[in-house]
């Protein structure tokens, strides 16, 4: 296939530019065959039109791979090692992952069937395929890559919290909470503000720290999407400039 093929097949399998039609046809052609995909798992492949659906969208994804393999050099820019090293990205990975257990369903060589629906649930990966064509998914994982240090921060004071949380409780009520763990699944619900009620404080000093934590789950919870709001806004603000530049 001449250089010139390959590079436009690239362009269009990629995420579709803002000029380029035929790329966003094909975004939205592969969104809907990924949606497609997961019918039969849905209706547990008892749908009348379940095998045609799975069959269809499994040779649908095979073409797809088939193509993103032979245009491996232009995504990579390693030359021809490039062809090797696309085997070994998590997209790929992702792909062979989600398509492999519907090849095996359509072989009739494979006759054990505890260990195929085994295999079979391996295909719900099929759903983060979507990613690579959403620009939308793209730029909140951009924004989850740039502030990384914040929402780190966050987790590490929320853990924090929930240890420390942990070791009062189980100090303050030793015959309420039998071990560590129990304590520190009630600091989680309770920083979360779930509160499923099956394991609670039942003295005046426990029940105020109960308080205390979910107060302060709210504030916790809120403080990562605070960020990726933010983030999000900042890198819409910035794509509007670059637009309008």
């Amino acid at each position: 296939m001449k250089k010139s093929v390959r590079k436009r097949l690239f362009e269009i399998i990629e995420v579709a530019n803002d000029d380029d039609n035929i790329s966003k046809v094909y975004d939205i052609f592969m969104i809907i065959t990924i949606i497609s995909s997961l019918i039969p798992i849905a209706t547990k492949g008892e749908g009348i039109y379940s095998g045609i659906i799975d069959k269809v969208t499994v040779t649908i994804f095979l073409i797809d791979y088939a193509f993103r393999f032979i245009t491996a050099d232009f995504k990579l820019n390693e030359g021809n090692i490039s062809f090797g090293l696309y085997c070994f990205t998590p997209m790929a990975i992702i792909d062979i992952i989600s398509i492999l257990p519907s090849i095996i369903t359509i072989s009739n060589a494979f006759r054990l069937f505890k260990i195929l629906r085994l295999f079979r649930t391996f295909r719900v990966f099929r759903v983060f395929k979507a990613i690579r064509y959403s620009k939308n998914i793209t730029i909140i994982f951009n924004v989850l890559k740039k502030q990384k240090e914040s929402l780190i921060v966050v987790g590490c004071l929320a853990i924090g919290y929930i240890l420390v949380s942990a070791l009062i409780i189980i100090s303050v009520e030793p015959d309420t909470f039998n071990n560590y763990f129990d304590a520190i699944y009630w600091a989680t619900v309770s920083l979360t503000t779930v509160g499923y009620g099956d394991i609670y404080a039942v003295s005046v000093i426990g029940k105020i720290i109960t308080m205390i934590s979910a107060f302060l789950g709210i504030a916790v919870v809120a403080l990562p999407a605070g960020i990726v709001t933010a983030g999000y806004m900042n890198v819409m603000i910035m794509e509007n400039v670059e637009f309008r530049c």
